[in-house]
């Protein structure tokens, strides 16, 4: 259970992290996009049967679906990571951004620049890892 929060962080440390957030989420919005059309071109060209750029040697066409695969995989991720950033970017707009869910603590500012959409402080991780 969360202790009472009893600090919040300053208007401009807020101002920075929404920063921060913002140009990462633009980076993985372009990844993703990237990743979509690589999906999306090698489906279609094996749903028209267009395989003009395609071997017809099986383990290329394996290599080729191991690629898709991943791809769908790295974007997956990504779509999780920016629902990740949107719910940080919320927490900012409501005041409750970089307080730990766990300790009502202010989360350190290295640990909110190496992870910016953690809810959690390193004290209350390092805890929960050792309740495990």
């Amino acid at each position: 259970m969360a202790e009472e929060i009893t600090e919040k962080m300053s208007q401009k440390d807020l101002d920075y992290f929404k920063d921060i957030l913002l140009k990462k989420r633009e980076e993985v919005q372009k990844n993703l996009e990237y990743l979509k059309t690589v999906v999306l071109d090698a489906t279609t060209k094996e749903a028209t049967g267009d395989h003009s750029s395609y071997s017809y040697h099986m383990a290329d066409q394996g290599t080729d679906a191991m690629e898709r695969e991943k791809a769908f995989l790295f974007a997956s991720r990504d779509e999780k990571y920016i629902k990740q950033i949107d719910e940080a970017l919320d927490r900012i707009k409501n005041g409750t951004y970089g307080i730990c869910r766990v300790t009502g603590k202010l989360i350190g500012k290295e640990r909110l620049e190496a992870v910016p959409t953690t809810t959690i402080s390193v004290e209350a991780k390092k805890a929960e890892s050792k309740g495990r």
